[in-house]
């Protein structure tokens, strides 16, 4: 999506708030003991009070309202039966659409108290997507943003899953450009043009290289190769001349 008018402006910051509306909430309401469809449950409930709809279930089928992975999974993680546990490395992606119009963010959490090097992670993974955000801007080559994460995560002595990309979104929850590496890519060539919406979500890690599907029975649910914690901090914004605009806010 390029936005051309205010009222896609408008239209592409409500679906925003709601996606972020609907990622805190769920984080707020995580507890031990809670299996991940019952977290799932109450995101699917904010979207439906919102007048969304999942993008993952109208998109692709999906079998959740939102994508719940934990620990040894790092995205696309299905609701279940899976009960969460004290110190469990939690990631929430909501994705959503309301009027036409999609976007996505998502999150990674330590439950209650866990491991300080995950809640370093987790500070760390944000940082680096706010690298990524901080390098948006219109008519700047697309792949400054992989420069600037891939800059803090070798400086922070941190590897990036390097076949989860960020993506265009608004139309579609994939749309144009397409892929957008968050590490070095130098065969990247393009530029972000004004108003042209996507993601910036780098998924930092303690080793992780590549995501792998899970297991032959699951087609969804992705792990880090080799096996390494790993998180993920998700945005959708907006370049312009004066650098991103950041859509999926909750305030």
């Amino acid at each position: 999506m390029t936005i051309t008018t205010e009222e896609q402006l408008e239209k592409l910051k409500a679906i925003g708030r709601i996606c972020a509306i609907t990622r805190d909430a769920m984080a707020s309401a995580m507890r031990p003991g809670m299996t991940t469809a019952e977290l799932d449950e109450i995101g699917a409930k904010l979207l439906a009070e919102h007048g969304a709809m999942s993008a993952p279930m109208v998109t692709y089928d999906f079998p959740g309202a939102t994508c719940i992975s934990v620990n040894e999974e790092i995205a696309h993680g299905i609701p279940g039966d899976r009960v969460l546990v004290e110190g469990d490395l939690v990631n929430i992606d909501v994705s959503a659409k309301k009027d036409g119009v999609f976007a996505d963010c998502g999150s990674s959490y330590v439950l209650g108290t866990g491991d300080k090097r995950l809640g370093m992670l987790c500070r760390d993974g944000k940082k680096a997507m706010w690298a990524g955000i901080n390098a948006v801007k219109a008519g700047a080559p697309l792949a400054d943003i992989g420069e600037a994460i891939g800059k803090f995560a070798k400086k922070g002595g941190y590897t990036l899953i390097r076949n989860l990309a960020s993506h265009g979104v608004g139309d579609s929850l994939h749309d144009e450009p397409g892929e957008i590496a968050t590490w070095p890519d130098r065969s990247e060539r393009r530029r972000m043009t004004n108003g042209l919406v996507f993601t910036i979500e780098p998924f930092l890690s303690l080793g992780g290289k590549m995501a792998d599907q899970k297991s032959a029975d699951d087609e969804w649910t992705l792990v880090s190769r080799p096996a390494a914690p790993c998180v993920q901090y998700e945005h959708t914004v907006v370049a312009t001349p004066r650098g991103a605009v950041v859509v999926t806010l909750a305030g």
